[in-house]
């Protein structure tokens, strides 16, 4: 093997080696923290690794390893560039003011938390860097199963409960994604691909104007409705208020962040093949489209009644993932949109469940009653709960307005009226219900059973006075700048970056 075909191979199989090494030296600590240590290093490290092949493609369209069983093009960097450096390094450093004085935070406790996050590291990791659909979708599988024990970290009988609605929901909307893999793969042997070549997203883009259209569009049905129940985009979306409210801080991050996003990815692959082989071409970009309408309009509705924070930003999670594929379903005029969408609400939503997240282990409950004047008390988590609130409803000059607004565009230029207007009559419904609750945390007094603790040894040093006070920050107020920066400025590499991602996506080269 050449240098070149070397490296490639370290890189791809770094995304898989690293997490099971720090999975392994895990087994060798002899403290919870210093299991703490190893999660964030292990996960930074793939977050290098991340940097590294987005370098190695500045000059090629795609790097492909195992005869194209590993592949990884501008597109899928992008999202393991969010994965690890936006969601995954960020959470698994929180962990550290997350778990501080847990009663759940034993040596063995802490082991299998890390294991399972590194399992669920390497698994979407996985589903990223496939370029064969049949292994992306046993990536997907094994993701649904190590981040299930991880929802159960706090051991209550609402969290197991919460844990197996997760399990069973996602493992049927698995299957039907099975379902709709065999369809593309009989699809592509129909149209002249042997062996393993018809499992492989590259080879089965060549030959797409030559599949059977019932095949390709059936196989992307089941895609679609399989891949979207673990997206959770509505109406398959029922586990996810459950999951993302029981689950701890961290994990909560992690499932909004970046699992949702994980199964999108695997939808929207498909698209530029069924799209290809369809009869009528804009026919999958329709199906995406009612889904992510639907997820929008739906979630507004909930998210207008509820009380819970978590479980609010869990809905949020399905408006947003809505307006994702809604950007994805307006064909290449709005993925570019859709790129910086996501950037946008993985950011924002991951620093949203770190501050609720904490102020619900200090107040003993998620209701929004409780965090009333949490500014006041907490600061740091109650104002970057609020502005993180403030950044997910698009208020200028945060970048979501801005992404938000180029999806309006798309929208206008492809004249796509009643689906723009939905988004924007369920935006506006949403952005009034979370203007109210961000600004009762900052201005309306403090509850009276918050105001009666006060700030304990362990208070002043989550909020950032002592040892703890670079984590807080980093978790809390960089994520947010770095959105207020986006939204006043993007710098020419990101833009050129998000670009060629999008191109990949349309032309799999």
């Amino acid at each position: 093997m050449d240098t070149s075909g070397t490296l490639d191979l370290l890189l791809m199989g770094g995304f898989l080696a690293i997490p099971i090494l720090g999975a392994l030296a895990m087994l060798a600590a002899r403290a919870p923290r210093h299991v703490l240590i190893i999660n964030f290093a292990a996960s930074l490290a793939a977050g290098i690794l991340s940097l590294g092949l987005a370098f190695r493609l500045s000059g090629l369209d795609a790097v492909t390893v195992a005869d194209g069983f590993l592949r990884a093009d501008h597109f899928s960097a992008w999202h393991l560039l969010l994965l690890t450096l936006a969601v995954f390094s960020p959470a698994s450093l929180f962990s550290f003011s997350y778990f501080r004085n847990d009663s759940h935070m034993t040596l063995n406790g802490m082991r299998r938390f890390g294991m399972l996050w590194q399992g669920s590291l390497a698994s979407m990791s996985l589903a990223l860097i496939s370029g064969n659909i049949g292994i992306m979708w046993v990536a997907i599988e094994a993701s649904t199963l190590f981040t299930a024990f991880l929802i159960l970290r706090e051991g209550s009988s609402a969290s197991l409960e919460a844990m197996w609605r997760y399990i069973i929901m996602c493992s049927v909307g698995v299957a039907f994604a099975f379902i709709g893999t065999l369809l593309f793969a009989a699809a592509a042997q129909k149209a002249g691909l042997n062996g393993s070549d018809s499992l492989l997203l590259e080879k089965i883009y060549s030959v797409k104007d030559k599949l059977n259209p019932s095949l390709a569009m059936a196989g992307f049905i089941f895609v679609l409705i399989g891949y979207g129940t673990k997206a959770g985009l509505a109406p398959m979306h029922n586990w996810l208020p459950d999951a993302h409210s029981q689950a701890p801080g961290p994990v909560s991050a992690m499932f909004s962040g970046f699992l949702l996003n994980t199964a999108l990815y695997c939808i929207v692959r498909f698209m530029p093949i069924a799209s290809g082989a369809s009869v009528d071409p804009g026919r999958p970009l329709k199906l995406l489209m009612l889904l992510g309408v639907l997820s929008i309009a739906l979630s507004s509705i909930f998210i207008f009644f509820q009380k819970d924070a978590k479980r609010m930003l869990a809905y949020c999670s399905v408006e947003h993932l809505g307006i994702i594929a809604f950007g994805y379903a307006l064909g290449p005029v709005g993925t570019f949109a859709a790129l910086f969408h996501t950037l946008n609400h993985s950011l924002a939503k991951t620093t949203g469940f770190f501050t609720a997240g904490m102020l619900g282990k200090k107040f003993g409950t998620n209701d929004f009653s409780a965090f009333e004047g949490a500014a006041k008390k907490y600061p740091l988590w109650g104002g970057g709960l609020a502005i993180s609130l403030l950044a997910l409803i698009g208020v200028a000059p945060f970048s979501v307005f801005m992404s938000e607004f180029l999806l309006v565009k798309a929208g206008i230029d492809v004249s796509a009226w009643l689906p723009t207007g939905i988004f924007l009559a369920a935006t506006c419904v949403v952005f009034v219900r979370m203007l109210k609750h961000s600004i009762n945390i900052v201005w309306k007094p403090a509850a009276s059973s918050a105001m009666t603790a006060g700030h304990s040894a362990e208070a002043a040093d989550i909020e950032g006075k002592t040892k703890n006070g670079f984590v807080a920050i980093v978790v809390v107020v960089a994520p947010l700048i770095l959105l207020l920066v986006l939204g006043l400025w993007m710098p020419e590499f990101l833009l050129d970056f998000m670009k060629r991602a999008g191109e990949a996506l349309w032309s799999v080269r």
